[in-house]
């Protein structure tokens, strides 16, 4: 368990009641909140979850007021060795891997990330990824990479922030994965004459991302269950500006 700031705590899920305290989240944030649906929500159980739920590493963000602990926020990890026991990664069903597959690097997917509604606008992403930093520091994990996603599967709205992304932020050839499937959609790079009211339409994650010196694969992903349109988006460590690196790190030891 990591102590991270007052009154909260990080530690990774590790009961049954763990996995379910984590699927209610879930569902409160991306079905109630934001209308997703599919195979993976179950309305009788209040549960957004996947098959892929029981091979991965759960990462729980806790707060202790007043003696009551609650679930803050979330972030499900998986490696290499879990996904091939779970039969692939999760982000495979819309993008090509096979760049960071065939990397040989250590690699850590990332997804179904959320902070309860009253702890958004604070600090509670930061600790969450002072976690993930700890996870990565201890596993070794060179490169972390997951879906991303926009809001609405009208790609066509999003064309000016995508496009930017692709201009601007698109990762290197040796991890550059590719949209596929029947959701993909090919992204004309494009900068765009105004990039500051660009800027404003890409969610507040993938601009965390970009700062630390995230990048993204090639196209992006409609994802009509969800009802989001996906970029994959990779972050190297090893490529980050080292006044990054260091604060992404600064963080103790995280177990359980």
């Amino acid at each position: 368990m990591l102590a991270i700031a007052p009154g909260f705590t990080a530690r990774f899920a590790r009961s049954d009641s763990d996995l379910r305290s984590v699927q209610s989240l879930r569902y409160d944030v991306f079905v109630k909140e934001m209308g997703a649906g599919g195979p993976s929500v179950d309305h009788a159980t209040g549960r957004e979850s996947d098959v892929f739920d029981i091979f991965a590493s759960h990462l729980m963000l806790e707060h202790d007021a007043h003696g009551q602990r609650q679930l803050a926020g979330v972030y499900r990890l998986m490696d290499r060795a879990q996904a091939q026991a779970a039969g692939g990664f999760s982000a495979a069903a819309e993008f090509d891997l096979a760049p960071l597959l065939n990397s040989g690097r250590p690699v850590i997917e990332v997804g179904r990330s959320c902070v309860r509604a009253d702890y958004r606008g604070g600090q509670a992403m930061h600790m969450l990824w002072s976690g993930l930093a700890s996870h990565l520091r201890r596993t070794g994990a060179e490169v972390l990479f997951g879906a991303a996603s926009f809001a609405g599967t009208d790609s066509a709205a999003l064309r000016a922030p995508l496009g930017l992304l692709m201009a601007q932020h698109l990762a290197p050839p040796d991890l550059r994965t590719q949209a596929r499937g029947p959701g993909a959609v090919d992204v004309t790079p494009d900068a765009g004459a105004d990039r500051k009211a660009t800027l404003r339409a890409i969610p507040a994650l993938i601009k965390a991302y970009l700062r630390l010196g995230g990048v993204v694969g090639q196209g992006a992903c409609v994802d009509a269950d969800f009802g989001t349109t996906d970029v994959c988006m990779i972050l190297d460590v090893a490529r980050m500006r080292p006044d990054l690196a260091r604060q992404f790190g600064q963080c103790h030891d995280l177990v359980g």
